[in-house]
């Protein structure tokens, strides 16, 4: 490790002091910290804080974005739209089409996006990520009509319709295998937002992906401190990353029994792995906090995303200890589309921040990208203003003040809902130097103002 001194820095928004970072670790704190033989950065008076933890976001499907269309709002909102934006995609063989959404062209289906495309086989996701549209050149390609995979749509006649619902394993084992996607621009960017530690909530990961994960962070590849939700259980996950919470996704297009679903957990809690479910919807959340009653819960247990949460709900997820990790920069997104198309009376429990942390509830912001906006300062000003691309506020009780809202991104990553970090000695030195300082940004949250990036006491973004 390389030993590092910062000079005047504004940390705890207390006095400027200096910080010596040894081994990894924070050192000291003091005015006049001795400097030989070491490297000195000075901060100009700048906010150190600890680095950024995204508690919910993936990898891969980061990676593949920038080789993909764009088939949704802004760039894309008619179906003419659409049919452009894939007739000039590059390449000459298949199109992966992303962030697709129903206002722009209806529910697509095979005949829908034959439509647009027949040229080359297309492949679209819907911006949730839970749902996959094939053209029928794609079908063929991928022998949509042989699938026996439960995500694979068919009609009365069972023809398929070319929607495949949470099919990616059985999808990505038909297509040409390229490798695990290069995660170094993926790495940088993350670093460049002050993001120092990250969860993969990917689920099921299969052993190749595990591997390959788990080298990208030996390597260097991906710097930032990595945990994975989609560990299979039983298994370890792989050298250089930690073994989150286990994975479980309750698809509203298939919501499981209670059986089933009380099984799963009480498995995972028996191999000591806590839970991490996916609860997007109320029936979603409701058979959750059903499971957890009969099932109970341990420490770690969390819900992704926690979309829609009854207010009802929240005395009984505090008892229960679980956290939830939301992702309000979603309401910054799309926020003017849930206002048109949501039912009104789920609007007051759309992505609650505020209630859900005076309610005692354990609180995470993250991403979800590329679902979601992954810049996390961007996140921030979401949970503080909560305005739609139209500026309509969404949600106003629901709102952060800022310093709560950045506190949000600061908890362990094995504790999302915990207590933020701080830069004291014995704390890993995995930190970020802002140009100004702390309520300068905080009056206007931007990633403009992250200097530098330290990771286990190395620097890994500097401008």
């Amino acid at each position: 490790m390389t030993d590092l001194l910062i000079r005047d820095a504004e940390v705890s928004s207390g006095p400027c002091t200096d910080v010596l970072l040894r081994d990894g670790v924070v050192a000291a704190l003091g005015r006049g910290l001795p400097a030989a033989g070491i490297p000195v950065l000075d901060a100009e008076g700048g906010a150190l804080l600890p680095g950024l933890h995204d508690h919910h976001l993936h990898l891969y499907a980061l990676a593949a974005e920038s080789n993909s269309v764009r088939c949704g709002p802004p760039q894309v909102r008619t179906p003419a739209d659409l049919a452009r934006a894939l007739a000039v995609a590059p390449g000459d063989g298949w199109i992966r089409g992303i962030g697709y959404v129903e206002t722009v062209a209806g529910l697509l289906d095979s005949a829908a996006l034959d439509a647009l495309h027949t040229v080359r086989p297309v492949r679209v996701q819907h911006r949730s990520g839970a749902l996959w549209v094939l053209n029928s050149a794609a079908a063929h390609r991928v022998g949509l009509d042989s699938a026996s995979d439960p995500g694979v749509e068919r009609d009365r006649a069972g023809r398929p319709t070319g929607r495949l619902w949470r099919a990616d394993t059985w999808l990505r084992s038909r297509l040409p295998d390229t490798g695990p996607p290069d995660l170094t621009a993926v790495g940088a960017r993350l670093a460049r937002y002050g993001i120092t530690g990250i969860t993969d909530a990917t689920p099921d990961l299969a052993d190749e992906s595990l591997a390959a994960l788990g080298a990208a962070a030996t390597s260097g590849e991906v710097p930032q401190r990595l945990t994975l939700l989609g560990v299979p259980l039983g298994r370890t996950g792989a050298a250089g990353v930690t073994t989150g919470p286990y994975k479980i996704v309750l698809a509203d297009s298939g919501l499981p029994d209670i059986d089933t679903l009380v099984g799963t957990v009480r498995r995972a809690h028996e191999l000591d792995r806590p839970v991490a479910v996916h609860c997007v919807s109320r029936e979603a959340l409701l058979l959750l906090l059903a499971a957890f009653d009969e099932v109970g819960t341990v420490p770690g247990d969390r819900i992704e995303h926690g979309a829609v949460v009854p207010a009802e709900s929240l005395d009984v997820l505090r008892r229960l200890g679980v956290s939830v990790v939301t992702q309000p920069g979603f309401l910054a997104d799309r926020g003017d589309d849930y206002l048109r198309r949501m039912d009104p009376a789920d609007l007051p429990d759309l992505y609650r921040c505020r209630s859900m942390a005076e309610a005692g509830v354990g609180l995470a912001l993250s991403s979800d990208a590329p679902y979601g906006p992954l810049d996390p300062w961007q996140v921030v000003a979401a949970a503080v203003a909560r305005r739609a691309p139209d500026g309509r506020v969404v949600g106003a009780k629901e709102t952060l003040r800022p310093p709560d809202a950045l506190r949000r991104y600061l908890a362990p990553l094995h504790d999302p809902g915990g207590r933020a970090r701080a830069v004291a000695p014995g704390a890993a030195a995995d930190l970020i130097l802002l140009d100004r300082p702390l309520t300068r940004l905080l009056a206007e949250p931007t990633a403009e103002a992250v200097r530098t990036t330290i990771i286990r006491g190395r620097i890994i973004f500097d401008r």
